[in-house]
């Protein structure tokens, strides 16, 4: 049984025990994270998407900024090597450069960011994406957190 999926009709059907023996793993494998998902000490998120990586930065790191009111982003075609700047944020607070966390093509950029920035703080970690980047060297991503190992970074 898929637990990581959605409720099956005999699991809904199923007795208590059952039905809470489920809720048990679900909830065990979501405390665990997205497993396509990694986490950088400077609060930026990485989530793979086929062949591309999209990037952005955490709920963590939006709270920390406060409300963002401008986004520079990068011309998609834009080779990036990891640690370059490759996105600048303003907030209320502070400026920000977001650096490249691996080697890559910039693929695609979010150009609503631009027009409304503070999208970064209502869906950081959803629609608020920066770019994506086709990875030179994809092995990278292993250099990076899991979730549960940037939650205990930042507690």
């Amino acid at each position: 049984r898929d637990y990581a999926g959605d409720w099956s009709s005999d699991v809904c059907s199923s007795d208590l025990h059952n039905a809470a023996l489920h809720t048990c793993q679900f909830q065990t494998l979501s405390d665990q994270g997205d497993p396509s998902m990694k986490f950088t000490e400077e609060h930026e998120w990485l989530r793979e998407e086929g062949d591309e990586i999209v990037i952005g930065i955490t709920e963590h790191a939006a709270e920390q900024l406060g409300d963002i009111v401008f986004v520079e982003l990068p011309e998609v075609g834009t080779e990036v090597s990891k640690d370059d700047e490759c996105v600048v944020i303003e907030s209320v607070k502070a400026a920000s450069d977001i650096l490249a966390p691996i080697d890559g093509e910039i693929t695609e950029v979010n150009e609503a960011l631009v027009d409304d920035p503070v999208k970064i703080n209502e869906d950081p970690m959803g629609d608020a994406w920066f770019i994506k980047i086709k990875p030179a060297e994809p092995e990278q991503m292993g250099d990076y957190m899991s979730e549960a190992e940037y939650r205990d970074m930042i507690s």
